[in-house]
Order: structure tokens, then sequence, then C-alpha cells
């Protein structure tokens, strides 16, 4: 089996080897293809990348290139990973909308938007080389955010794929830890748009102990999604880490005005990570790597696949075409809920009725990405204006004027049409 990795050079990628490595004995590769422009990170990365393959003993060879048609070529499965500007465009996405106290995050409000409108078009022209030089059936995987509009993208324009965020293993694992049980006897009642999930259930052996959770650990887990304890007791269900950006806008603003930002953070990391990786001697995943972010991102990835070589398994949360599954939105929109990979293809499985705050929100939020996606199909201000009014978190229209400025001069040279 052949995989690529497109953005192959980012820093992730011994995370995604050490679960290949992990699992050797049920996922079969035979190849892995590091893509990346970056000359020096893909010389890092795929030489760290080789030796932990090899001291695990596995047979796959890593190759790394800067031609996307060669990674691609005969590949069973293609998985892409972009972030396009690196960390200086995603902390321009952290501190511009500021200026219009709205907060800056790379994937969710304004700077999520700016990072659509820079990432579908890469990801489209990337796509129709996978389907003119992958085997027939290979299948994307979407990691790039913002994974719902990107995934969606894809599907709007006929190709194989599928989005998939570790936000759901994460709660999966750790609500296991918690409880002293294996992972696999937990499943999640997981529903919403990508990075805005609500768990409205954890099930143990199919026996909900979600409301016993909220019971004896409420202040833990409110803590972790960092949130306050009475909206989630009085939500019955635990949010997403992305729903403070919604719940807790104004204090999360603050926060962000007072301290550095996340990408200044990782720069940092990332820096010392590929200094690492330049070690010969380096051949495991470091420690470093977990203060990388992106936990059970390997996990994620190498489960996916394994569902979509016909392995038995309990369903699996990805980002696929809605198609009815939550009946206020329109088929063609991108959800992220659990799905089992069904005759060539990921059916949903049925999901209870949202409560209509969660609905309404759920909604309001889907109708801004597809006007986000429609203005990074066809670009113009009207277009960008028009998707950032729509998003909740600006809704003023002299907000969303202002905030479109600002990300039209950030952007620029990002975006041909502006």
């Amino acid at each position: 089996m052949k995989l690529a990795i497109v953005g192959g050079g980012s820093t992730y990628t011994p995370e995604l080897i050490d679960g290949f490595a992990r699992f050797r004995d049920t996922l079969p590769l035979d190849e892995v293809h590091l893509v990346d422009p970056d000359p020096e990170r893909l010389r890092l990365v795929s030489g760290v990348a080789g030796r932990m393959l090899a001291r695990a003993g596995h047979p796959a060879k890593v190759v790394g290139t800067n031609d996307l048609v060669a990674g691609v070529e005969g590949a069973d499965a293609v998985l892409v990973q972009l972030r396009i500007g690196g960390q200086e465009a995603r902390r321009a996405d952290e501190t511009w909308p500021h200026e219009v106290h709205c907060i800056g995050q790379e994937t969710t409000g304004p700077g999520g938007f700016a990072k659509a409108l820079r990432t579908v078009p890469v990801m489209l022209d990337i796509a129709e080389q996978v389907r003119r030089h992958a085997k027939p059936d290979a299948w994307i995987i979407d990691f790039t955010n913002p994974v719902g509009i990107v995934t969606r993208a894809l599907l709007e324009a006929g190709h194989r794929a599928v989005g998939l965020c570790n936000v759901a293993i994460g709660f999966q694992r750790r609500f296991a830890a918690v409880l002293g049980v294996d992972h696999e006897l937990v499943s999640l009642d997981h529903a919403g748009l990508n990075h805005l999930t609500w768990e409205r259930a954890i099930r143990v052996d199919g026996r909900d102990v979600l409301p016993e959770l909220l019971a004896e650990r409420l202040g833990d887990i409110a803590e972790e999604v960092d949130l306050p304890p009475s909206l989630l007791a009085q939500l019955g269900m635990v949010p997403s880490y992305y729903l403070h950006y919604y719940y807790s806008h104004d204090a999360e603003l603050a926060r962000q005005l007072s301290e550095p930002t996340r990408a200044e953070a990782v720069q940092a990391i990332e820096r010392e990570l590929l200094a690492v990786y330049a070690d010969p001697s380096v051949d495991t995943k470091p420690e470093a790597l977990e203060r990388r972010g992106g936990a059970f991102y390997s996990e994620a990835a190498v489960e996916l696949m394994l569902a979509m070589r016909g392995l038995p398994g309990p369903a699996r949360v990805v980002n696929l075409r809605n198609d009815g599954t939550l009946p206020f939105l329109p088929d063609d929109h991108v959800v992220e809920v659990p799905a089992r990979f069904t005759d060539g293809r990921f059916v949903a499985e049925p999901v209870a009725p949202l409560a209509d705050d969660v609905a309404g929100l759920v909604a309001a939020v889907a109708g801004y990405e597809r006007l986000a996606l429609d203005a990074a199909v066809h670009g113009g201000r009207d277009r960008v204006v028009r998707a950032m009014r729509a998003h909740p978190l600006v809704l003023q229209d002299d907000r969303a004027e202002r905030l479109t400025d600002l990300l039209l001069a950030a952007n620029a040279k990002f975006l041909p049409w502006a």
C-alpha cells in the first residue's frame, strides 16, 4: 500500500509515523511519500521518519519529494495536512481580528475564514492531481483546517474525500482513562460541525455514563474545555473546547490580548522539534511533539484507514455529507458525526435531534460556512463581506466591513483576486 502525505514536512508527521509503526501488523504500508515544498523540512522529517520505521522493523520506505505528481502517483490513499502561509499566517489570523473586538483563531471566526480563503483553492488543485495520478479508488483524507469547509469543497468538486479531526478521539481516550476502561469500550454521541461539536452521551458497553461523569467530575471536565461548570450542568453535554470561543467570547478575547499568540508558541516548539529531527541518532517520537498539539492524531488516521480497508470495528467520527443526518441542514453540507465505511463509502450513524439552542448555533455556523466556501471558490470582496457578516461571532455590518478590509490586507499575497 502506498500512502502519500501532502504537507509531509510538517512537524506533526512523526506522530503519524509513530502510529504506522505501532500498527504495522494491521496496516500494510509499503511506501510513505512525504510531499512538501520546503526542502529543509522535507529532509529532516523524512530522515527521522525513515529511522523510526527502521527501528520498529517496519518494511515501508519513506520517500521525500517536492513533486506532487510523483508523490501521489499510484497512491492508495492521500492524507493532506496543509498550512498555507505557515505559522506567520496563523499568527496574523490570531491578531488582526482583535482590532474589531473579535477573537483571533486559526479555524474559528474571522481568522478561520481567512484560512479557508487561502486554503480551499490550493486543496482543489491538489485534489485534481490526486484524481489524475493516484489509484482510481484512492481516498483523500483531509486533516487540513477548517476541515468542514475544506472537505465540502472537495466533495462538491466530485472528489473521494473524508474529513478527519482529533477532537472526538481525544475525548474518547480521555474519558476512557478517567473511567479506567479500554478505549474500544467507549463510544460517543458526538454531533455537530467540525470544531462545533457536543458530546451528548458517553457509552461504555452501551450504557450512557455521561450523567454520572457530570455529577462526579463536573469541575474537571469544565476546566478541560475551558467553560463554566454551570454551563455544562445546564447543557447536560460536553461541548468541544472550541465552543468557548462562542460561549465565553469576551473572556477569551481578554485572555488573548494579554498573552502571546499560540502561533508564537508553536513556532518555538517547531524550532525545537526540527533540531531534534536533525540528530541522526533520533529514531523515536520526541517528547516535545506532545506540546505541538494534535493528540491521538496518528490513532485517528490509522483507525480510519483500517476501517476503509474493511476491518471490523466501531463507528469512527468523520466529516462527511449530511444527507439528512441533521435534517435542518442541506444534504450537501458537511457534518461531523460517527459513521461506518460500508460498500466503499462512509454512512453516518443515526443522530437524535439536537436541542434547539445547539441546532440554532449549528444552523447559523453552517450558513456562514456555505457563504465562506462560495467566497473561497469564486473570490470577490462582496462575497467575503457577506460571509463575514453571517458568522455568529461577527453579525454587525460595520464590523464585517472592517474585518473584511483587515483580512484582505493581511492575505493579499495569497488571494490573486484581491
